[in-house]
């Protein structure tokens, strides 16, 4: 059966942790949801990770709506979460559910996420108002890269630490489902964990959340651009595709490839 919001938040009850991955594309897609995930996330770390973008900031709607429609071609189990991309749902509240509107009626998404907290609140109840789950997400915000001006770890100080834990409870009242965490100290990853009824979702928060999030291009050394402290590389699969592309040309440019298996003949009179 498919995984929805009730899923995830027995989860926190239950003590069980949540796994969710990144996902941009079809096949990946298919891999991720045969592999027992939890959620699906298309983020918009698609501007990074696969359009070459510097930043998150020029992702549009297009970007996120063309790539969600083919992850949810290939999700059948998985709760799909679409990530509403910067200028998508800070203007007004009605831009806001209009576009949460399309991820779900056009993608076939089962839920968004949004950044932030104060300054989206009334766009997070309204897009909750109109039946749409919202997932947030505070710590290191990306789509506010220009405001922060660097991507550090978020929460070090006393002050901010309670800026935090009081925001996640906000969200918490607003109705979100989940909160992901980016980039703060495990401590008071764990104070926010056991302060809100909603499972915190982790990436660079530590080991106390109920549950992480990866970019799967991270998980697998495809994506090496920038390589994150939090990040785990499971396989080398960049390695390994650089490795077989060599050999694809090498045997190309010998004459090895292709070889008679690899040909059709005509049909003999």
């Amino acid at each position: 059966m498919k995984k929805t919001i009730i899923d995830f938040l027995n989860a926190k009850k239950q003590g069980n942790k949540l796994a969710v991955l990144t996902a941009y594309d079809y096949s990946s897609a298919v891999l991720i949801d045969q592999c027992n995930v939890d959620g699906i996330l298309v983020g918009d770390s698609l501007g990074m990770v696969y359009l070459g973008y510097n930043d998150t900031l020029s992702v549009t709607m297009f970007d996120m709506l063309h790539h969600i429609k083919a992850v949810a071609r290939g999700t059948k189990k998985a709760l799909l979460i679409g990530d509403m991309p910067f200028m998508s749902y800070h203007t007004s509240d009605y831009d806001a559910v209009i576009n949460a509107g399309r991820m779900v009626q056009e993608a076939n998404a089962n839920a968004v996420k949004i950044e932030g907290c104060h300054n989206v609140l009334p766009q997070i109840k309204a897009i909750i108002n109109a039946q749409i789950p919202v997932m947030g997400h505070i710590g290191l915000t990306p789509q506010s890269i220009n405001m922060f001006g660097n991507y550090n770890v978020r929460g070090k100080s006393e002050e901010s630490a309670i800026q935090l834990i009081e925001q996640a409870k906000i969200l918490e009242q607003a109705g979100v489902f989940s909160i992901v965490l980016e980039c703060i100290p495990m401590e008071l990853a764990q104070k926010i964990t056991n302060s809100v009824s909603v499972p915190t979702i982790g990436i660079g928060a530590g080991v106390n959340c109920d549950g992480q999030v990866l970019v799967l291009n991270d998980l697998l050394g495809i994506y090496s651009d920038i390589t994150p402290k939090f990040v785990k590389v499971y396989e080398n699969i960049g390695l390994q595709i650089k490795n077989s592309i060599n050999q694809y040309v090498k045997e190309v440019q010998n004459g090895e490839f292709p070889t008679t298996k690899h040909s059709f003949t005509m049909e003999k009179q």
